[in-house]
């Protein structure tokens, strides 16, 4: 009776679903409990279930579409990249004069 059983073969791997990689699996779980909460709400408020069948069924499809594609434009990592080069300056702004610069910051004070 030798068993053997291979435990925790995916240590260090992302978190994988279908192909969606990282982020993008939170994006679509998100996104997808954001409508089914959005068309309880409206059928509870009592506007009519088709209307809220339609819209469930078009957000559904967006967000799974959307989804998908990011996965496949960016792949795992480049949406933090994008989302990063964002708010990275695309130059400095140098408005002092370059004396002050050279000049020491800290001054003591006589006691």
């Amino acid at each position: 009776m030798n068993t053997q059983y291979n435990i925790n073969k995916g240590i260090g791997r992302t978190v994988e679903f279908k192909g969606l990689k990282a982020q993008y699996l939170f994006i679509f779980a998100g996104g997808l409990l954001g409508i089914l909460v959005l068309v309880m709400v409206l059928y509870m408020a009592g506007v009519n279930s088709y209307i809220c069948l339609f819209i469930g069924g078009a957000g559904s499809g967006l967000i799974i579409w959307q989804t998908f594609s990011l996965n496949k434009k960016y792949g795992e990592h480049g949406l933090m990249k994008v989302g990063a080069k964002k708010k990275h300056p695309r130059y400095i702004l140098c408005r002092k004069a370059i004396h002050r610069y050279l000049r020491s910051t800290s001054k003591k004070s006589a006691v």
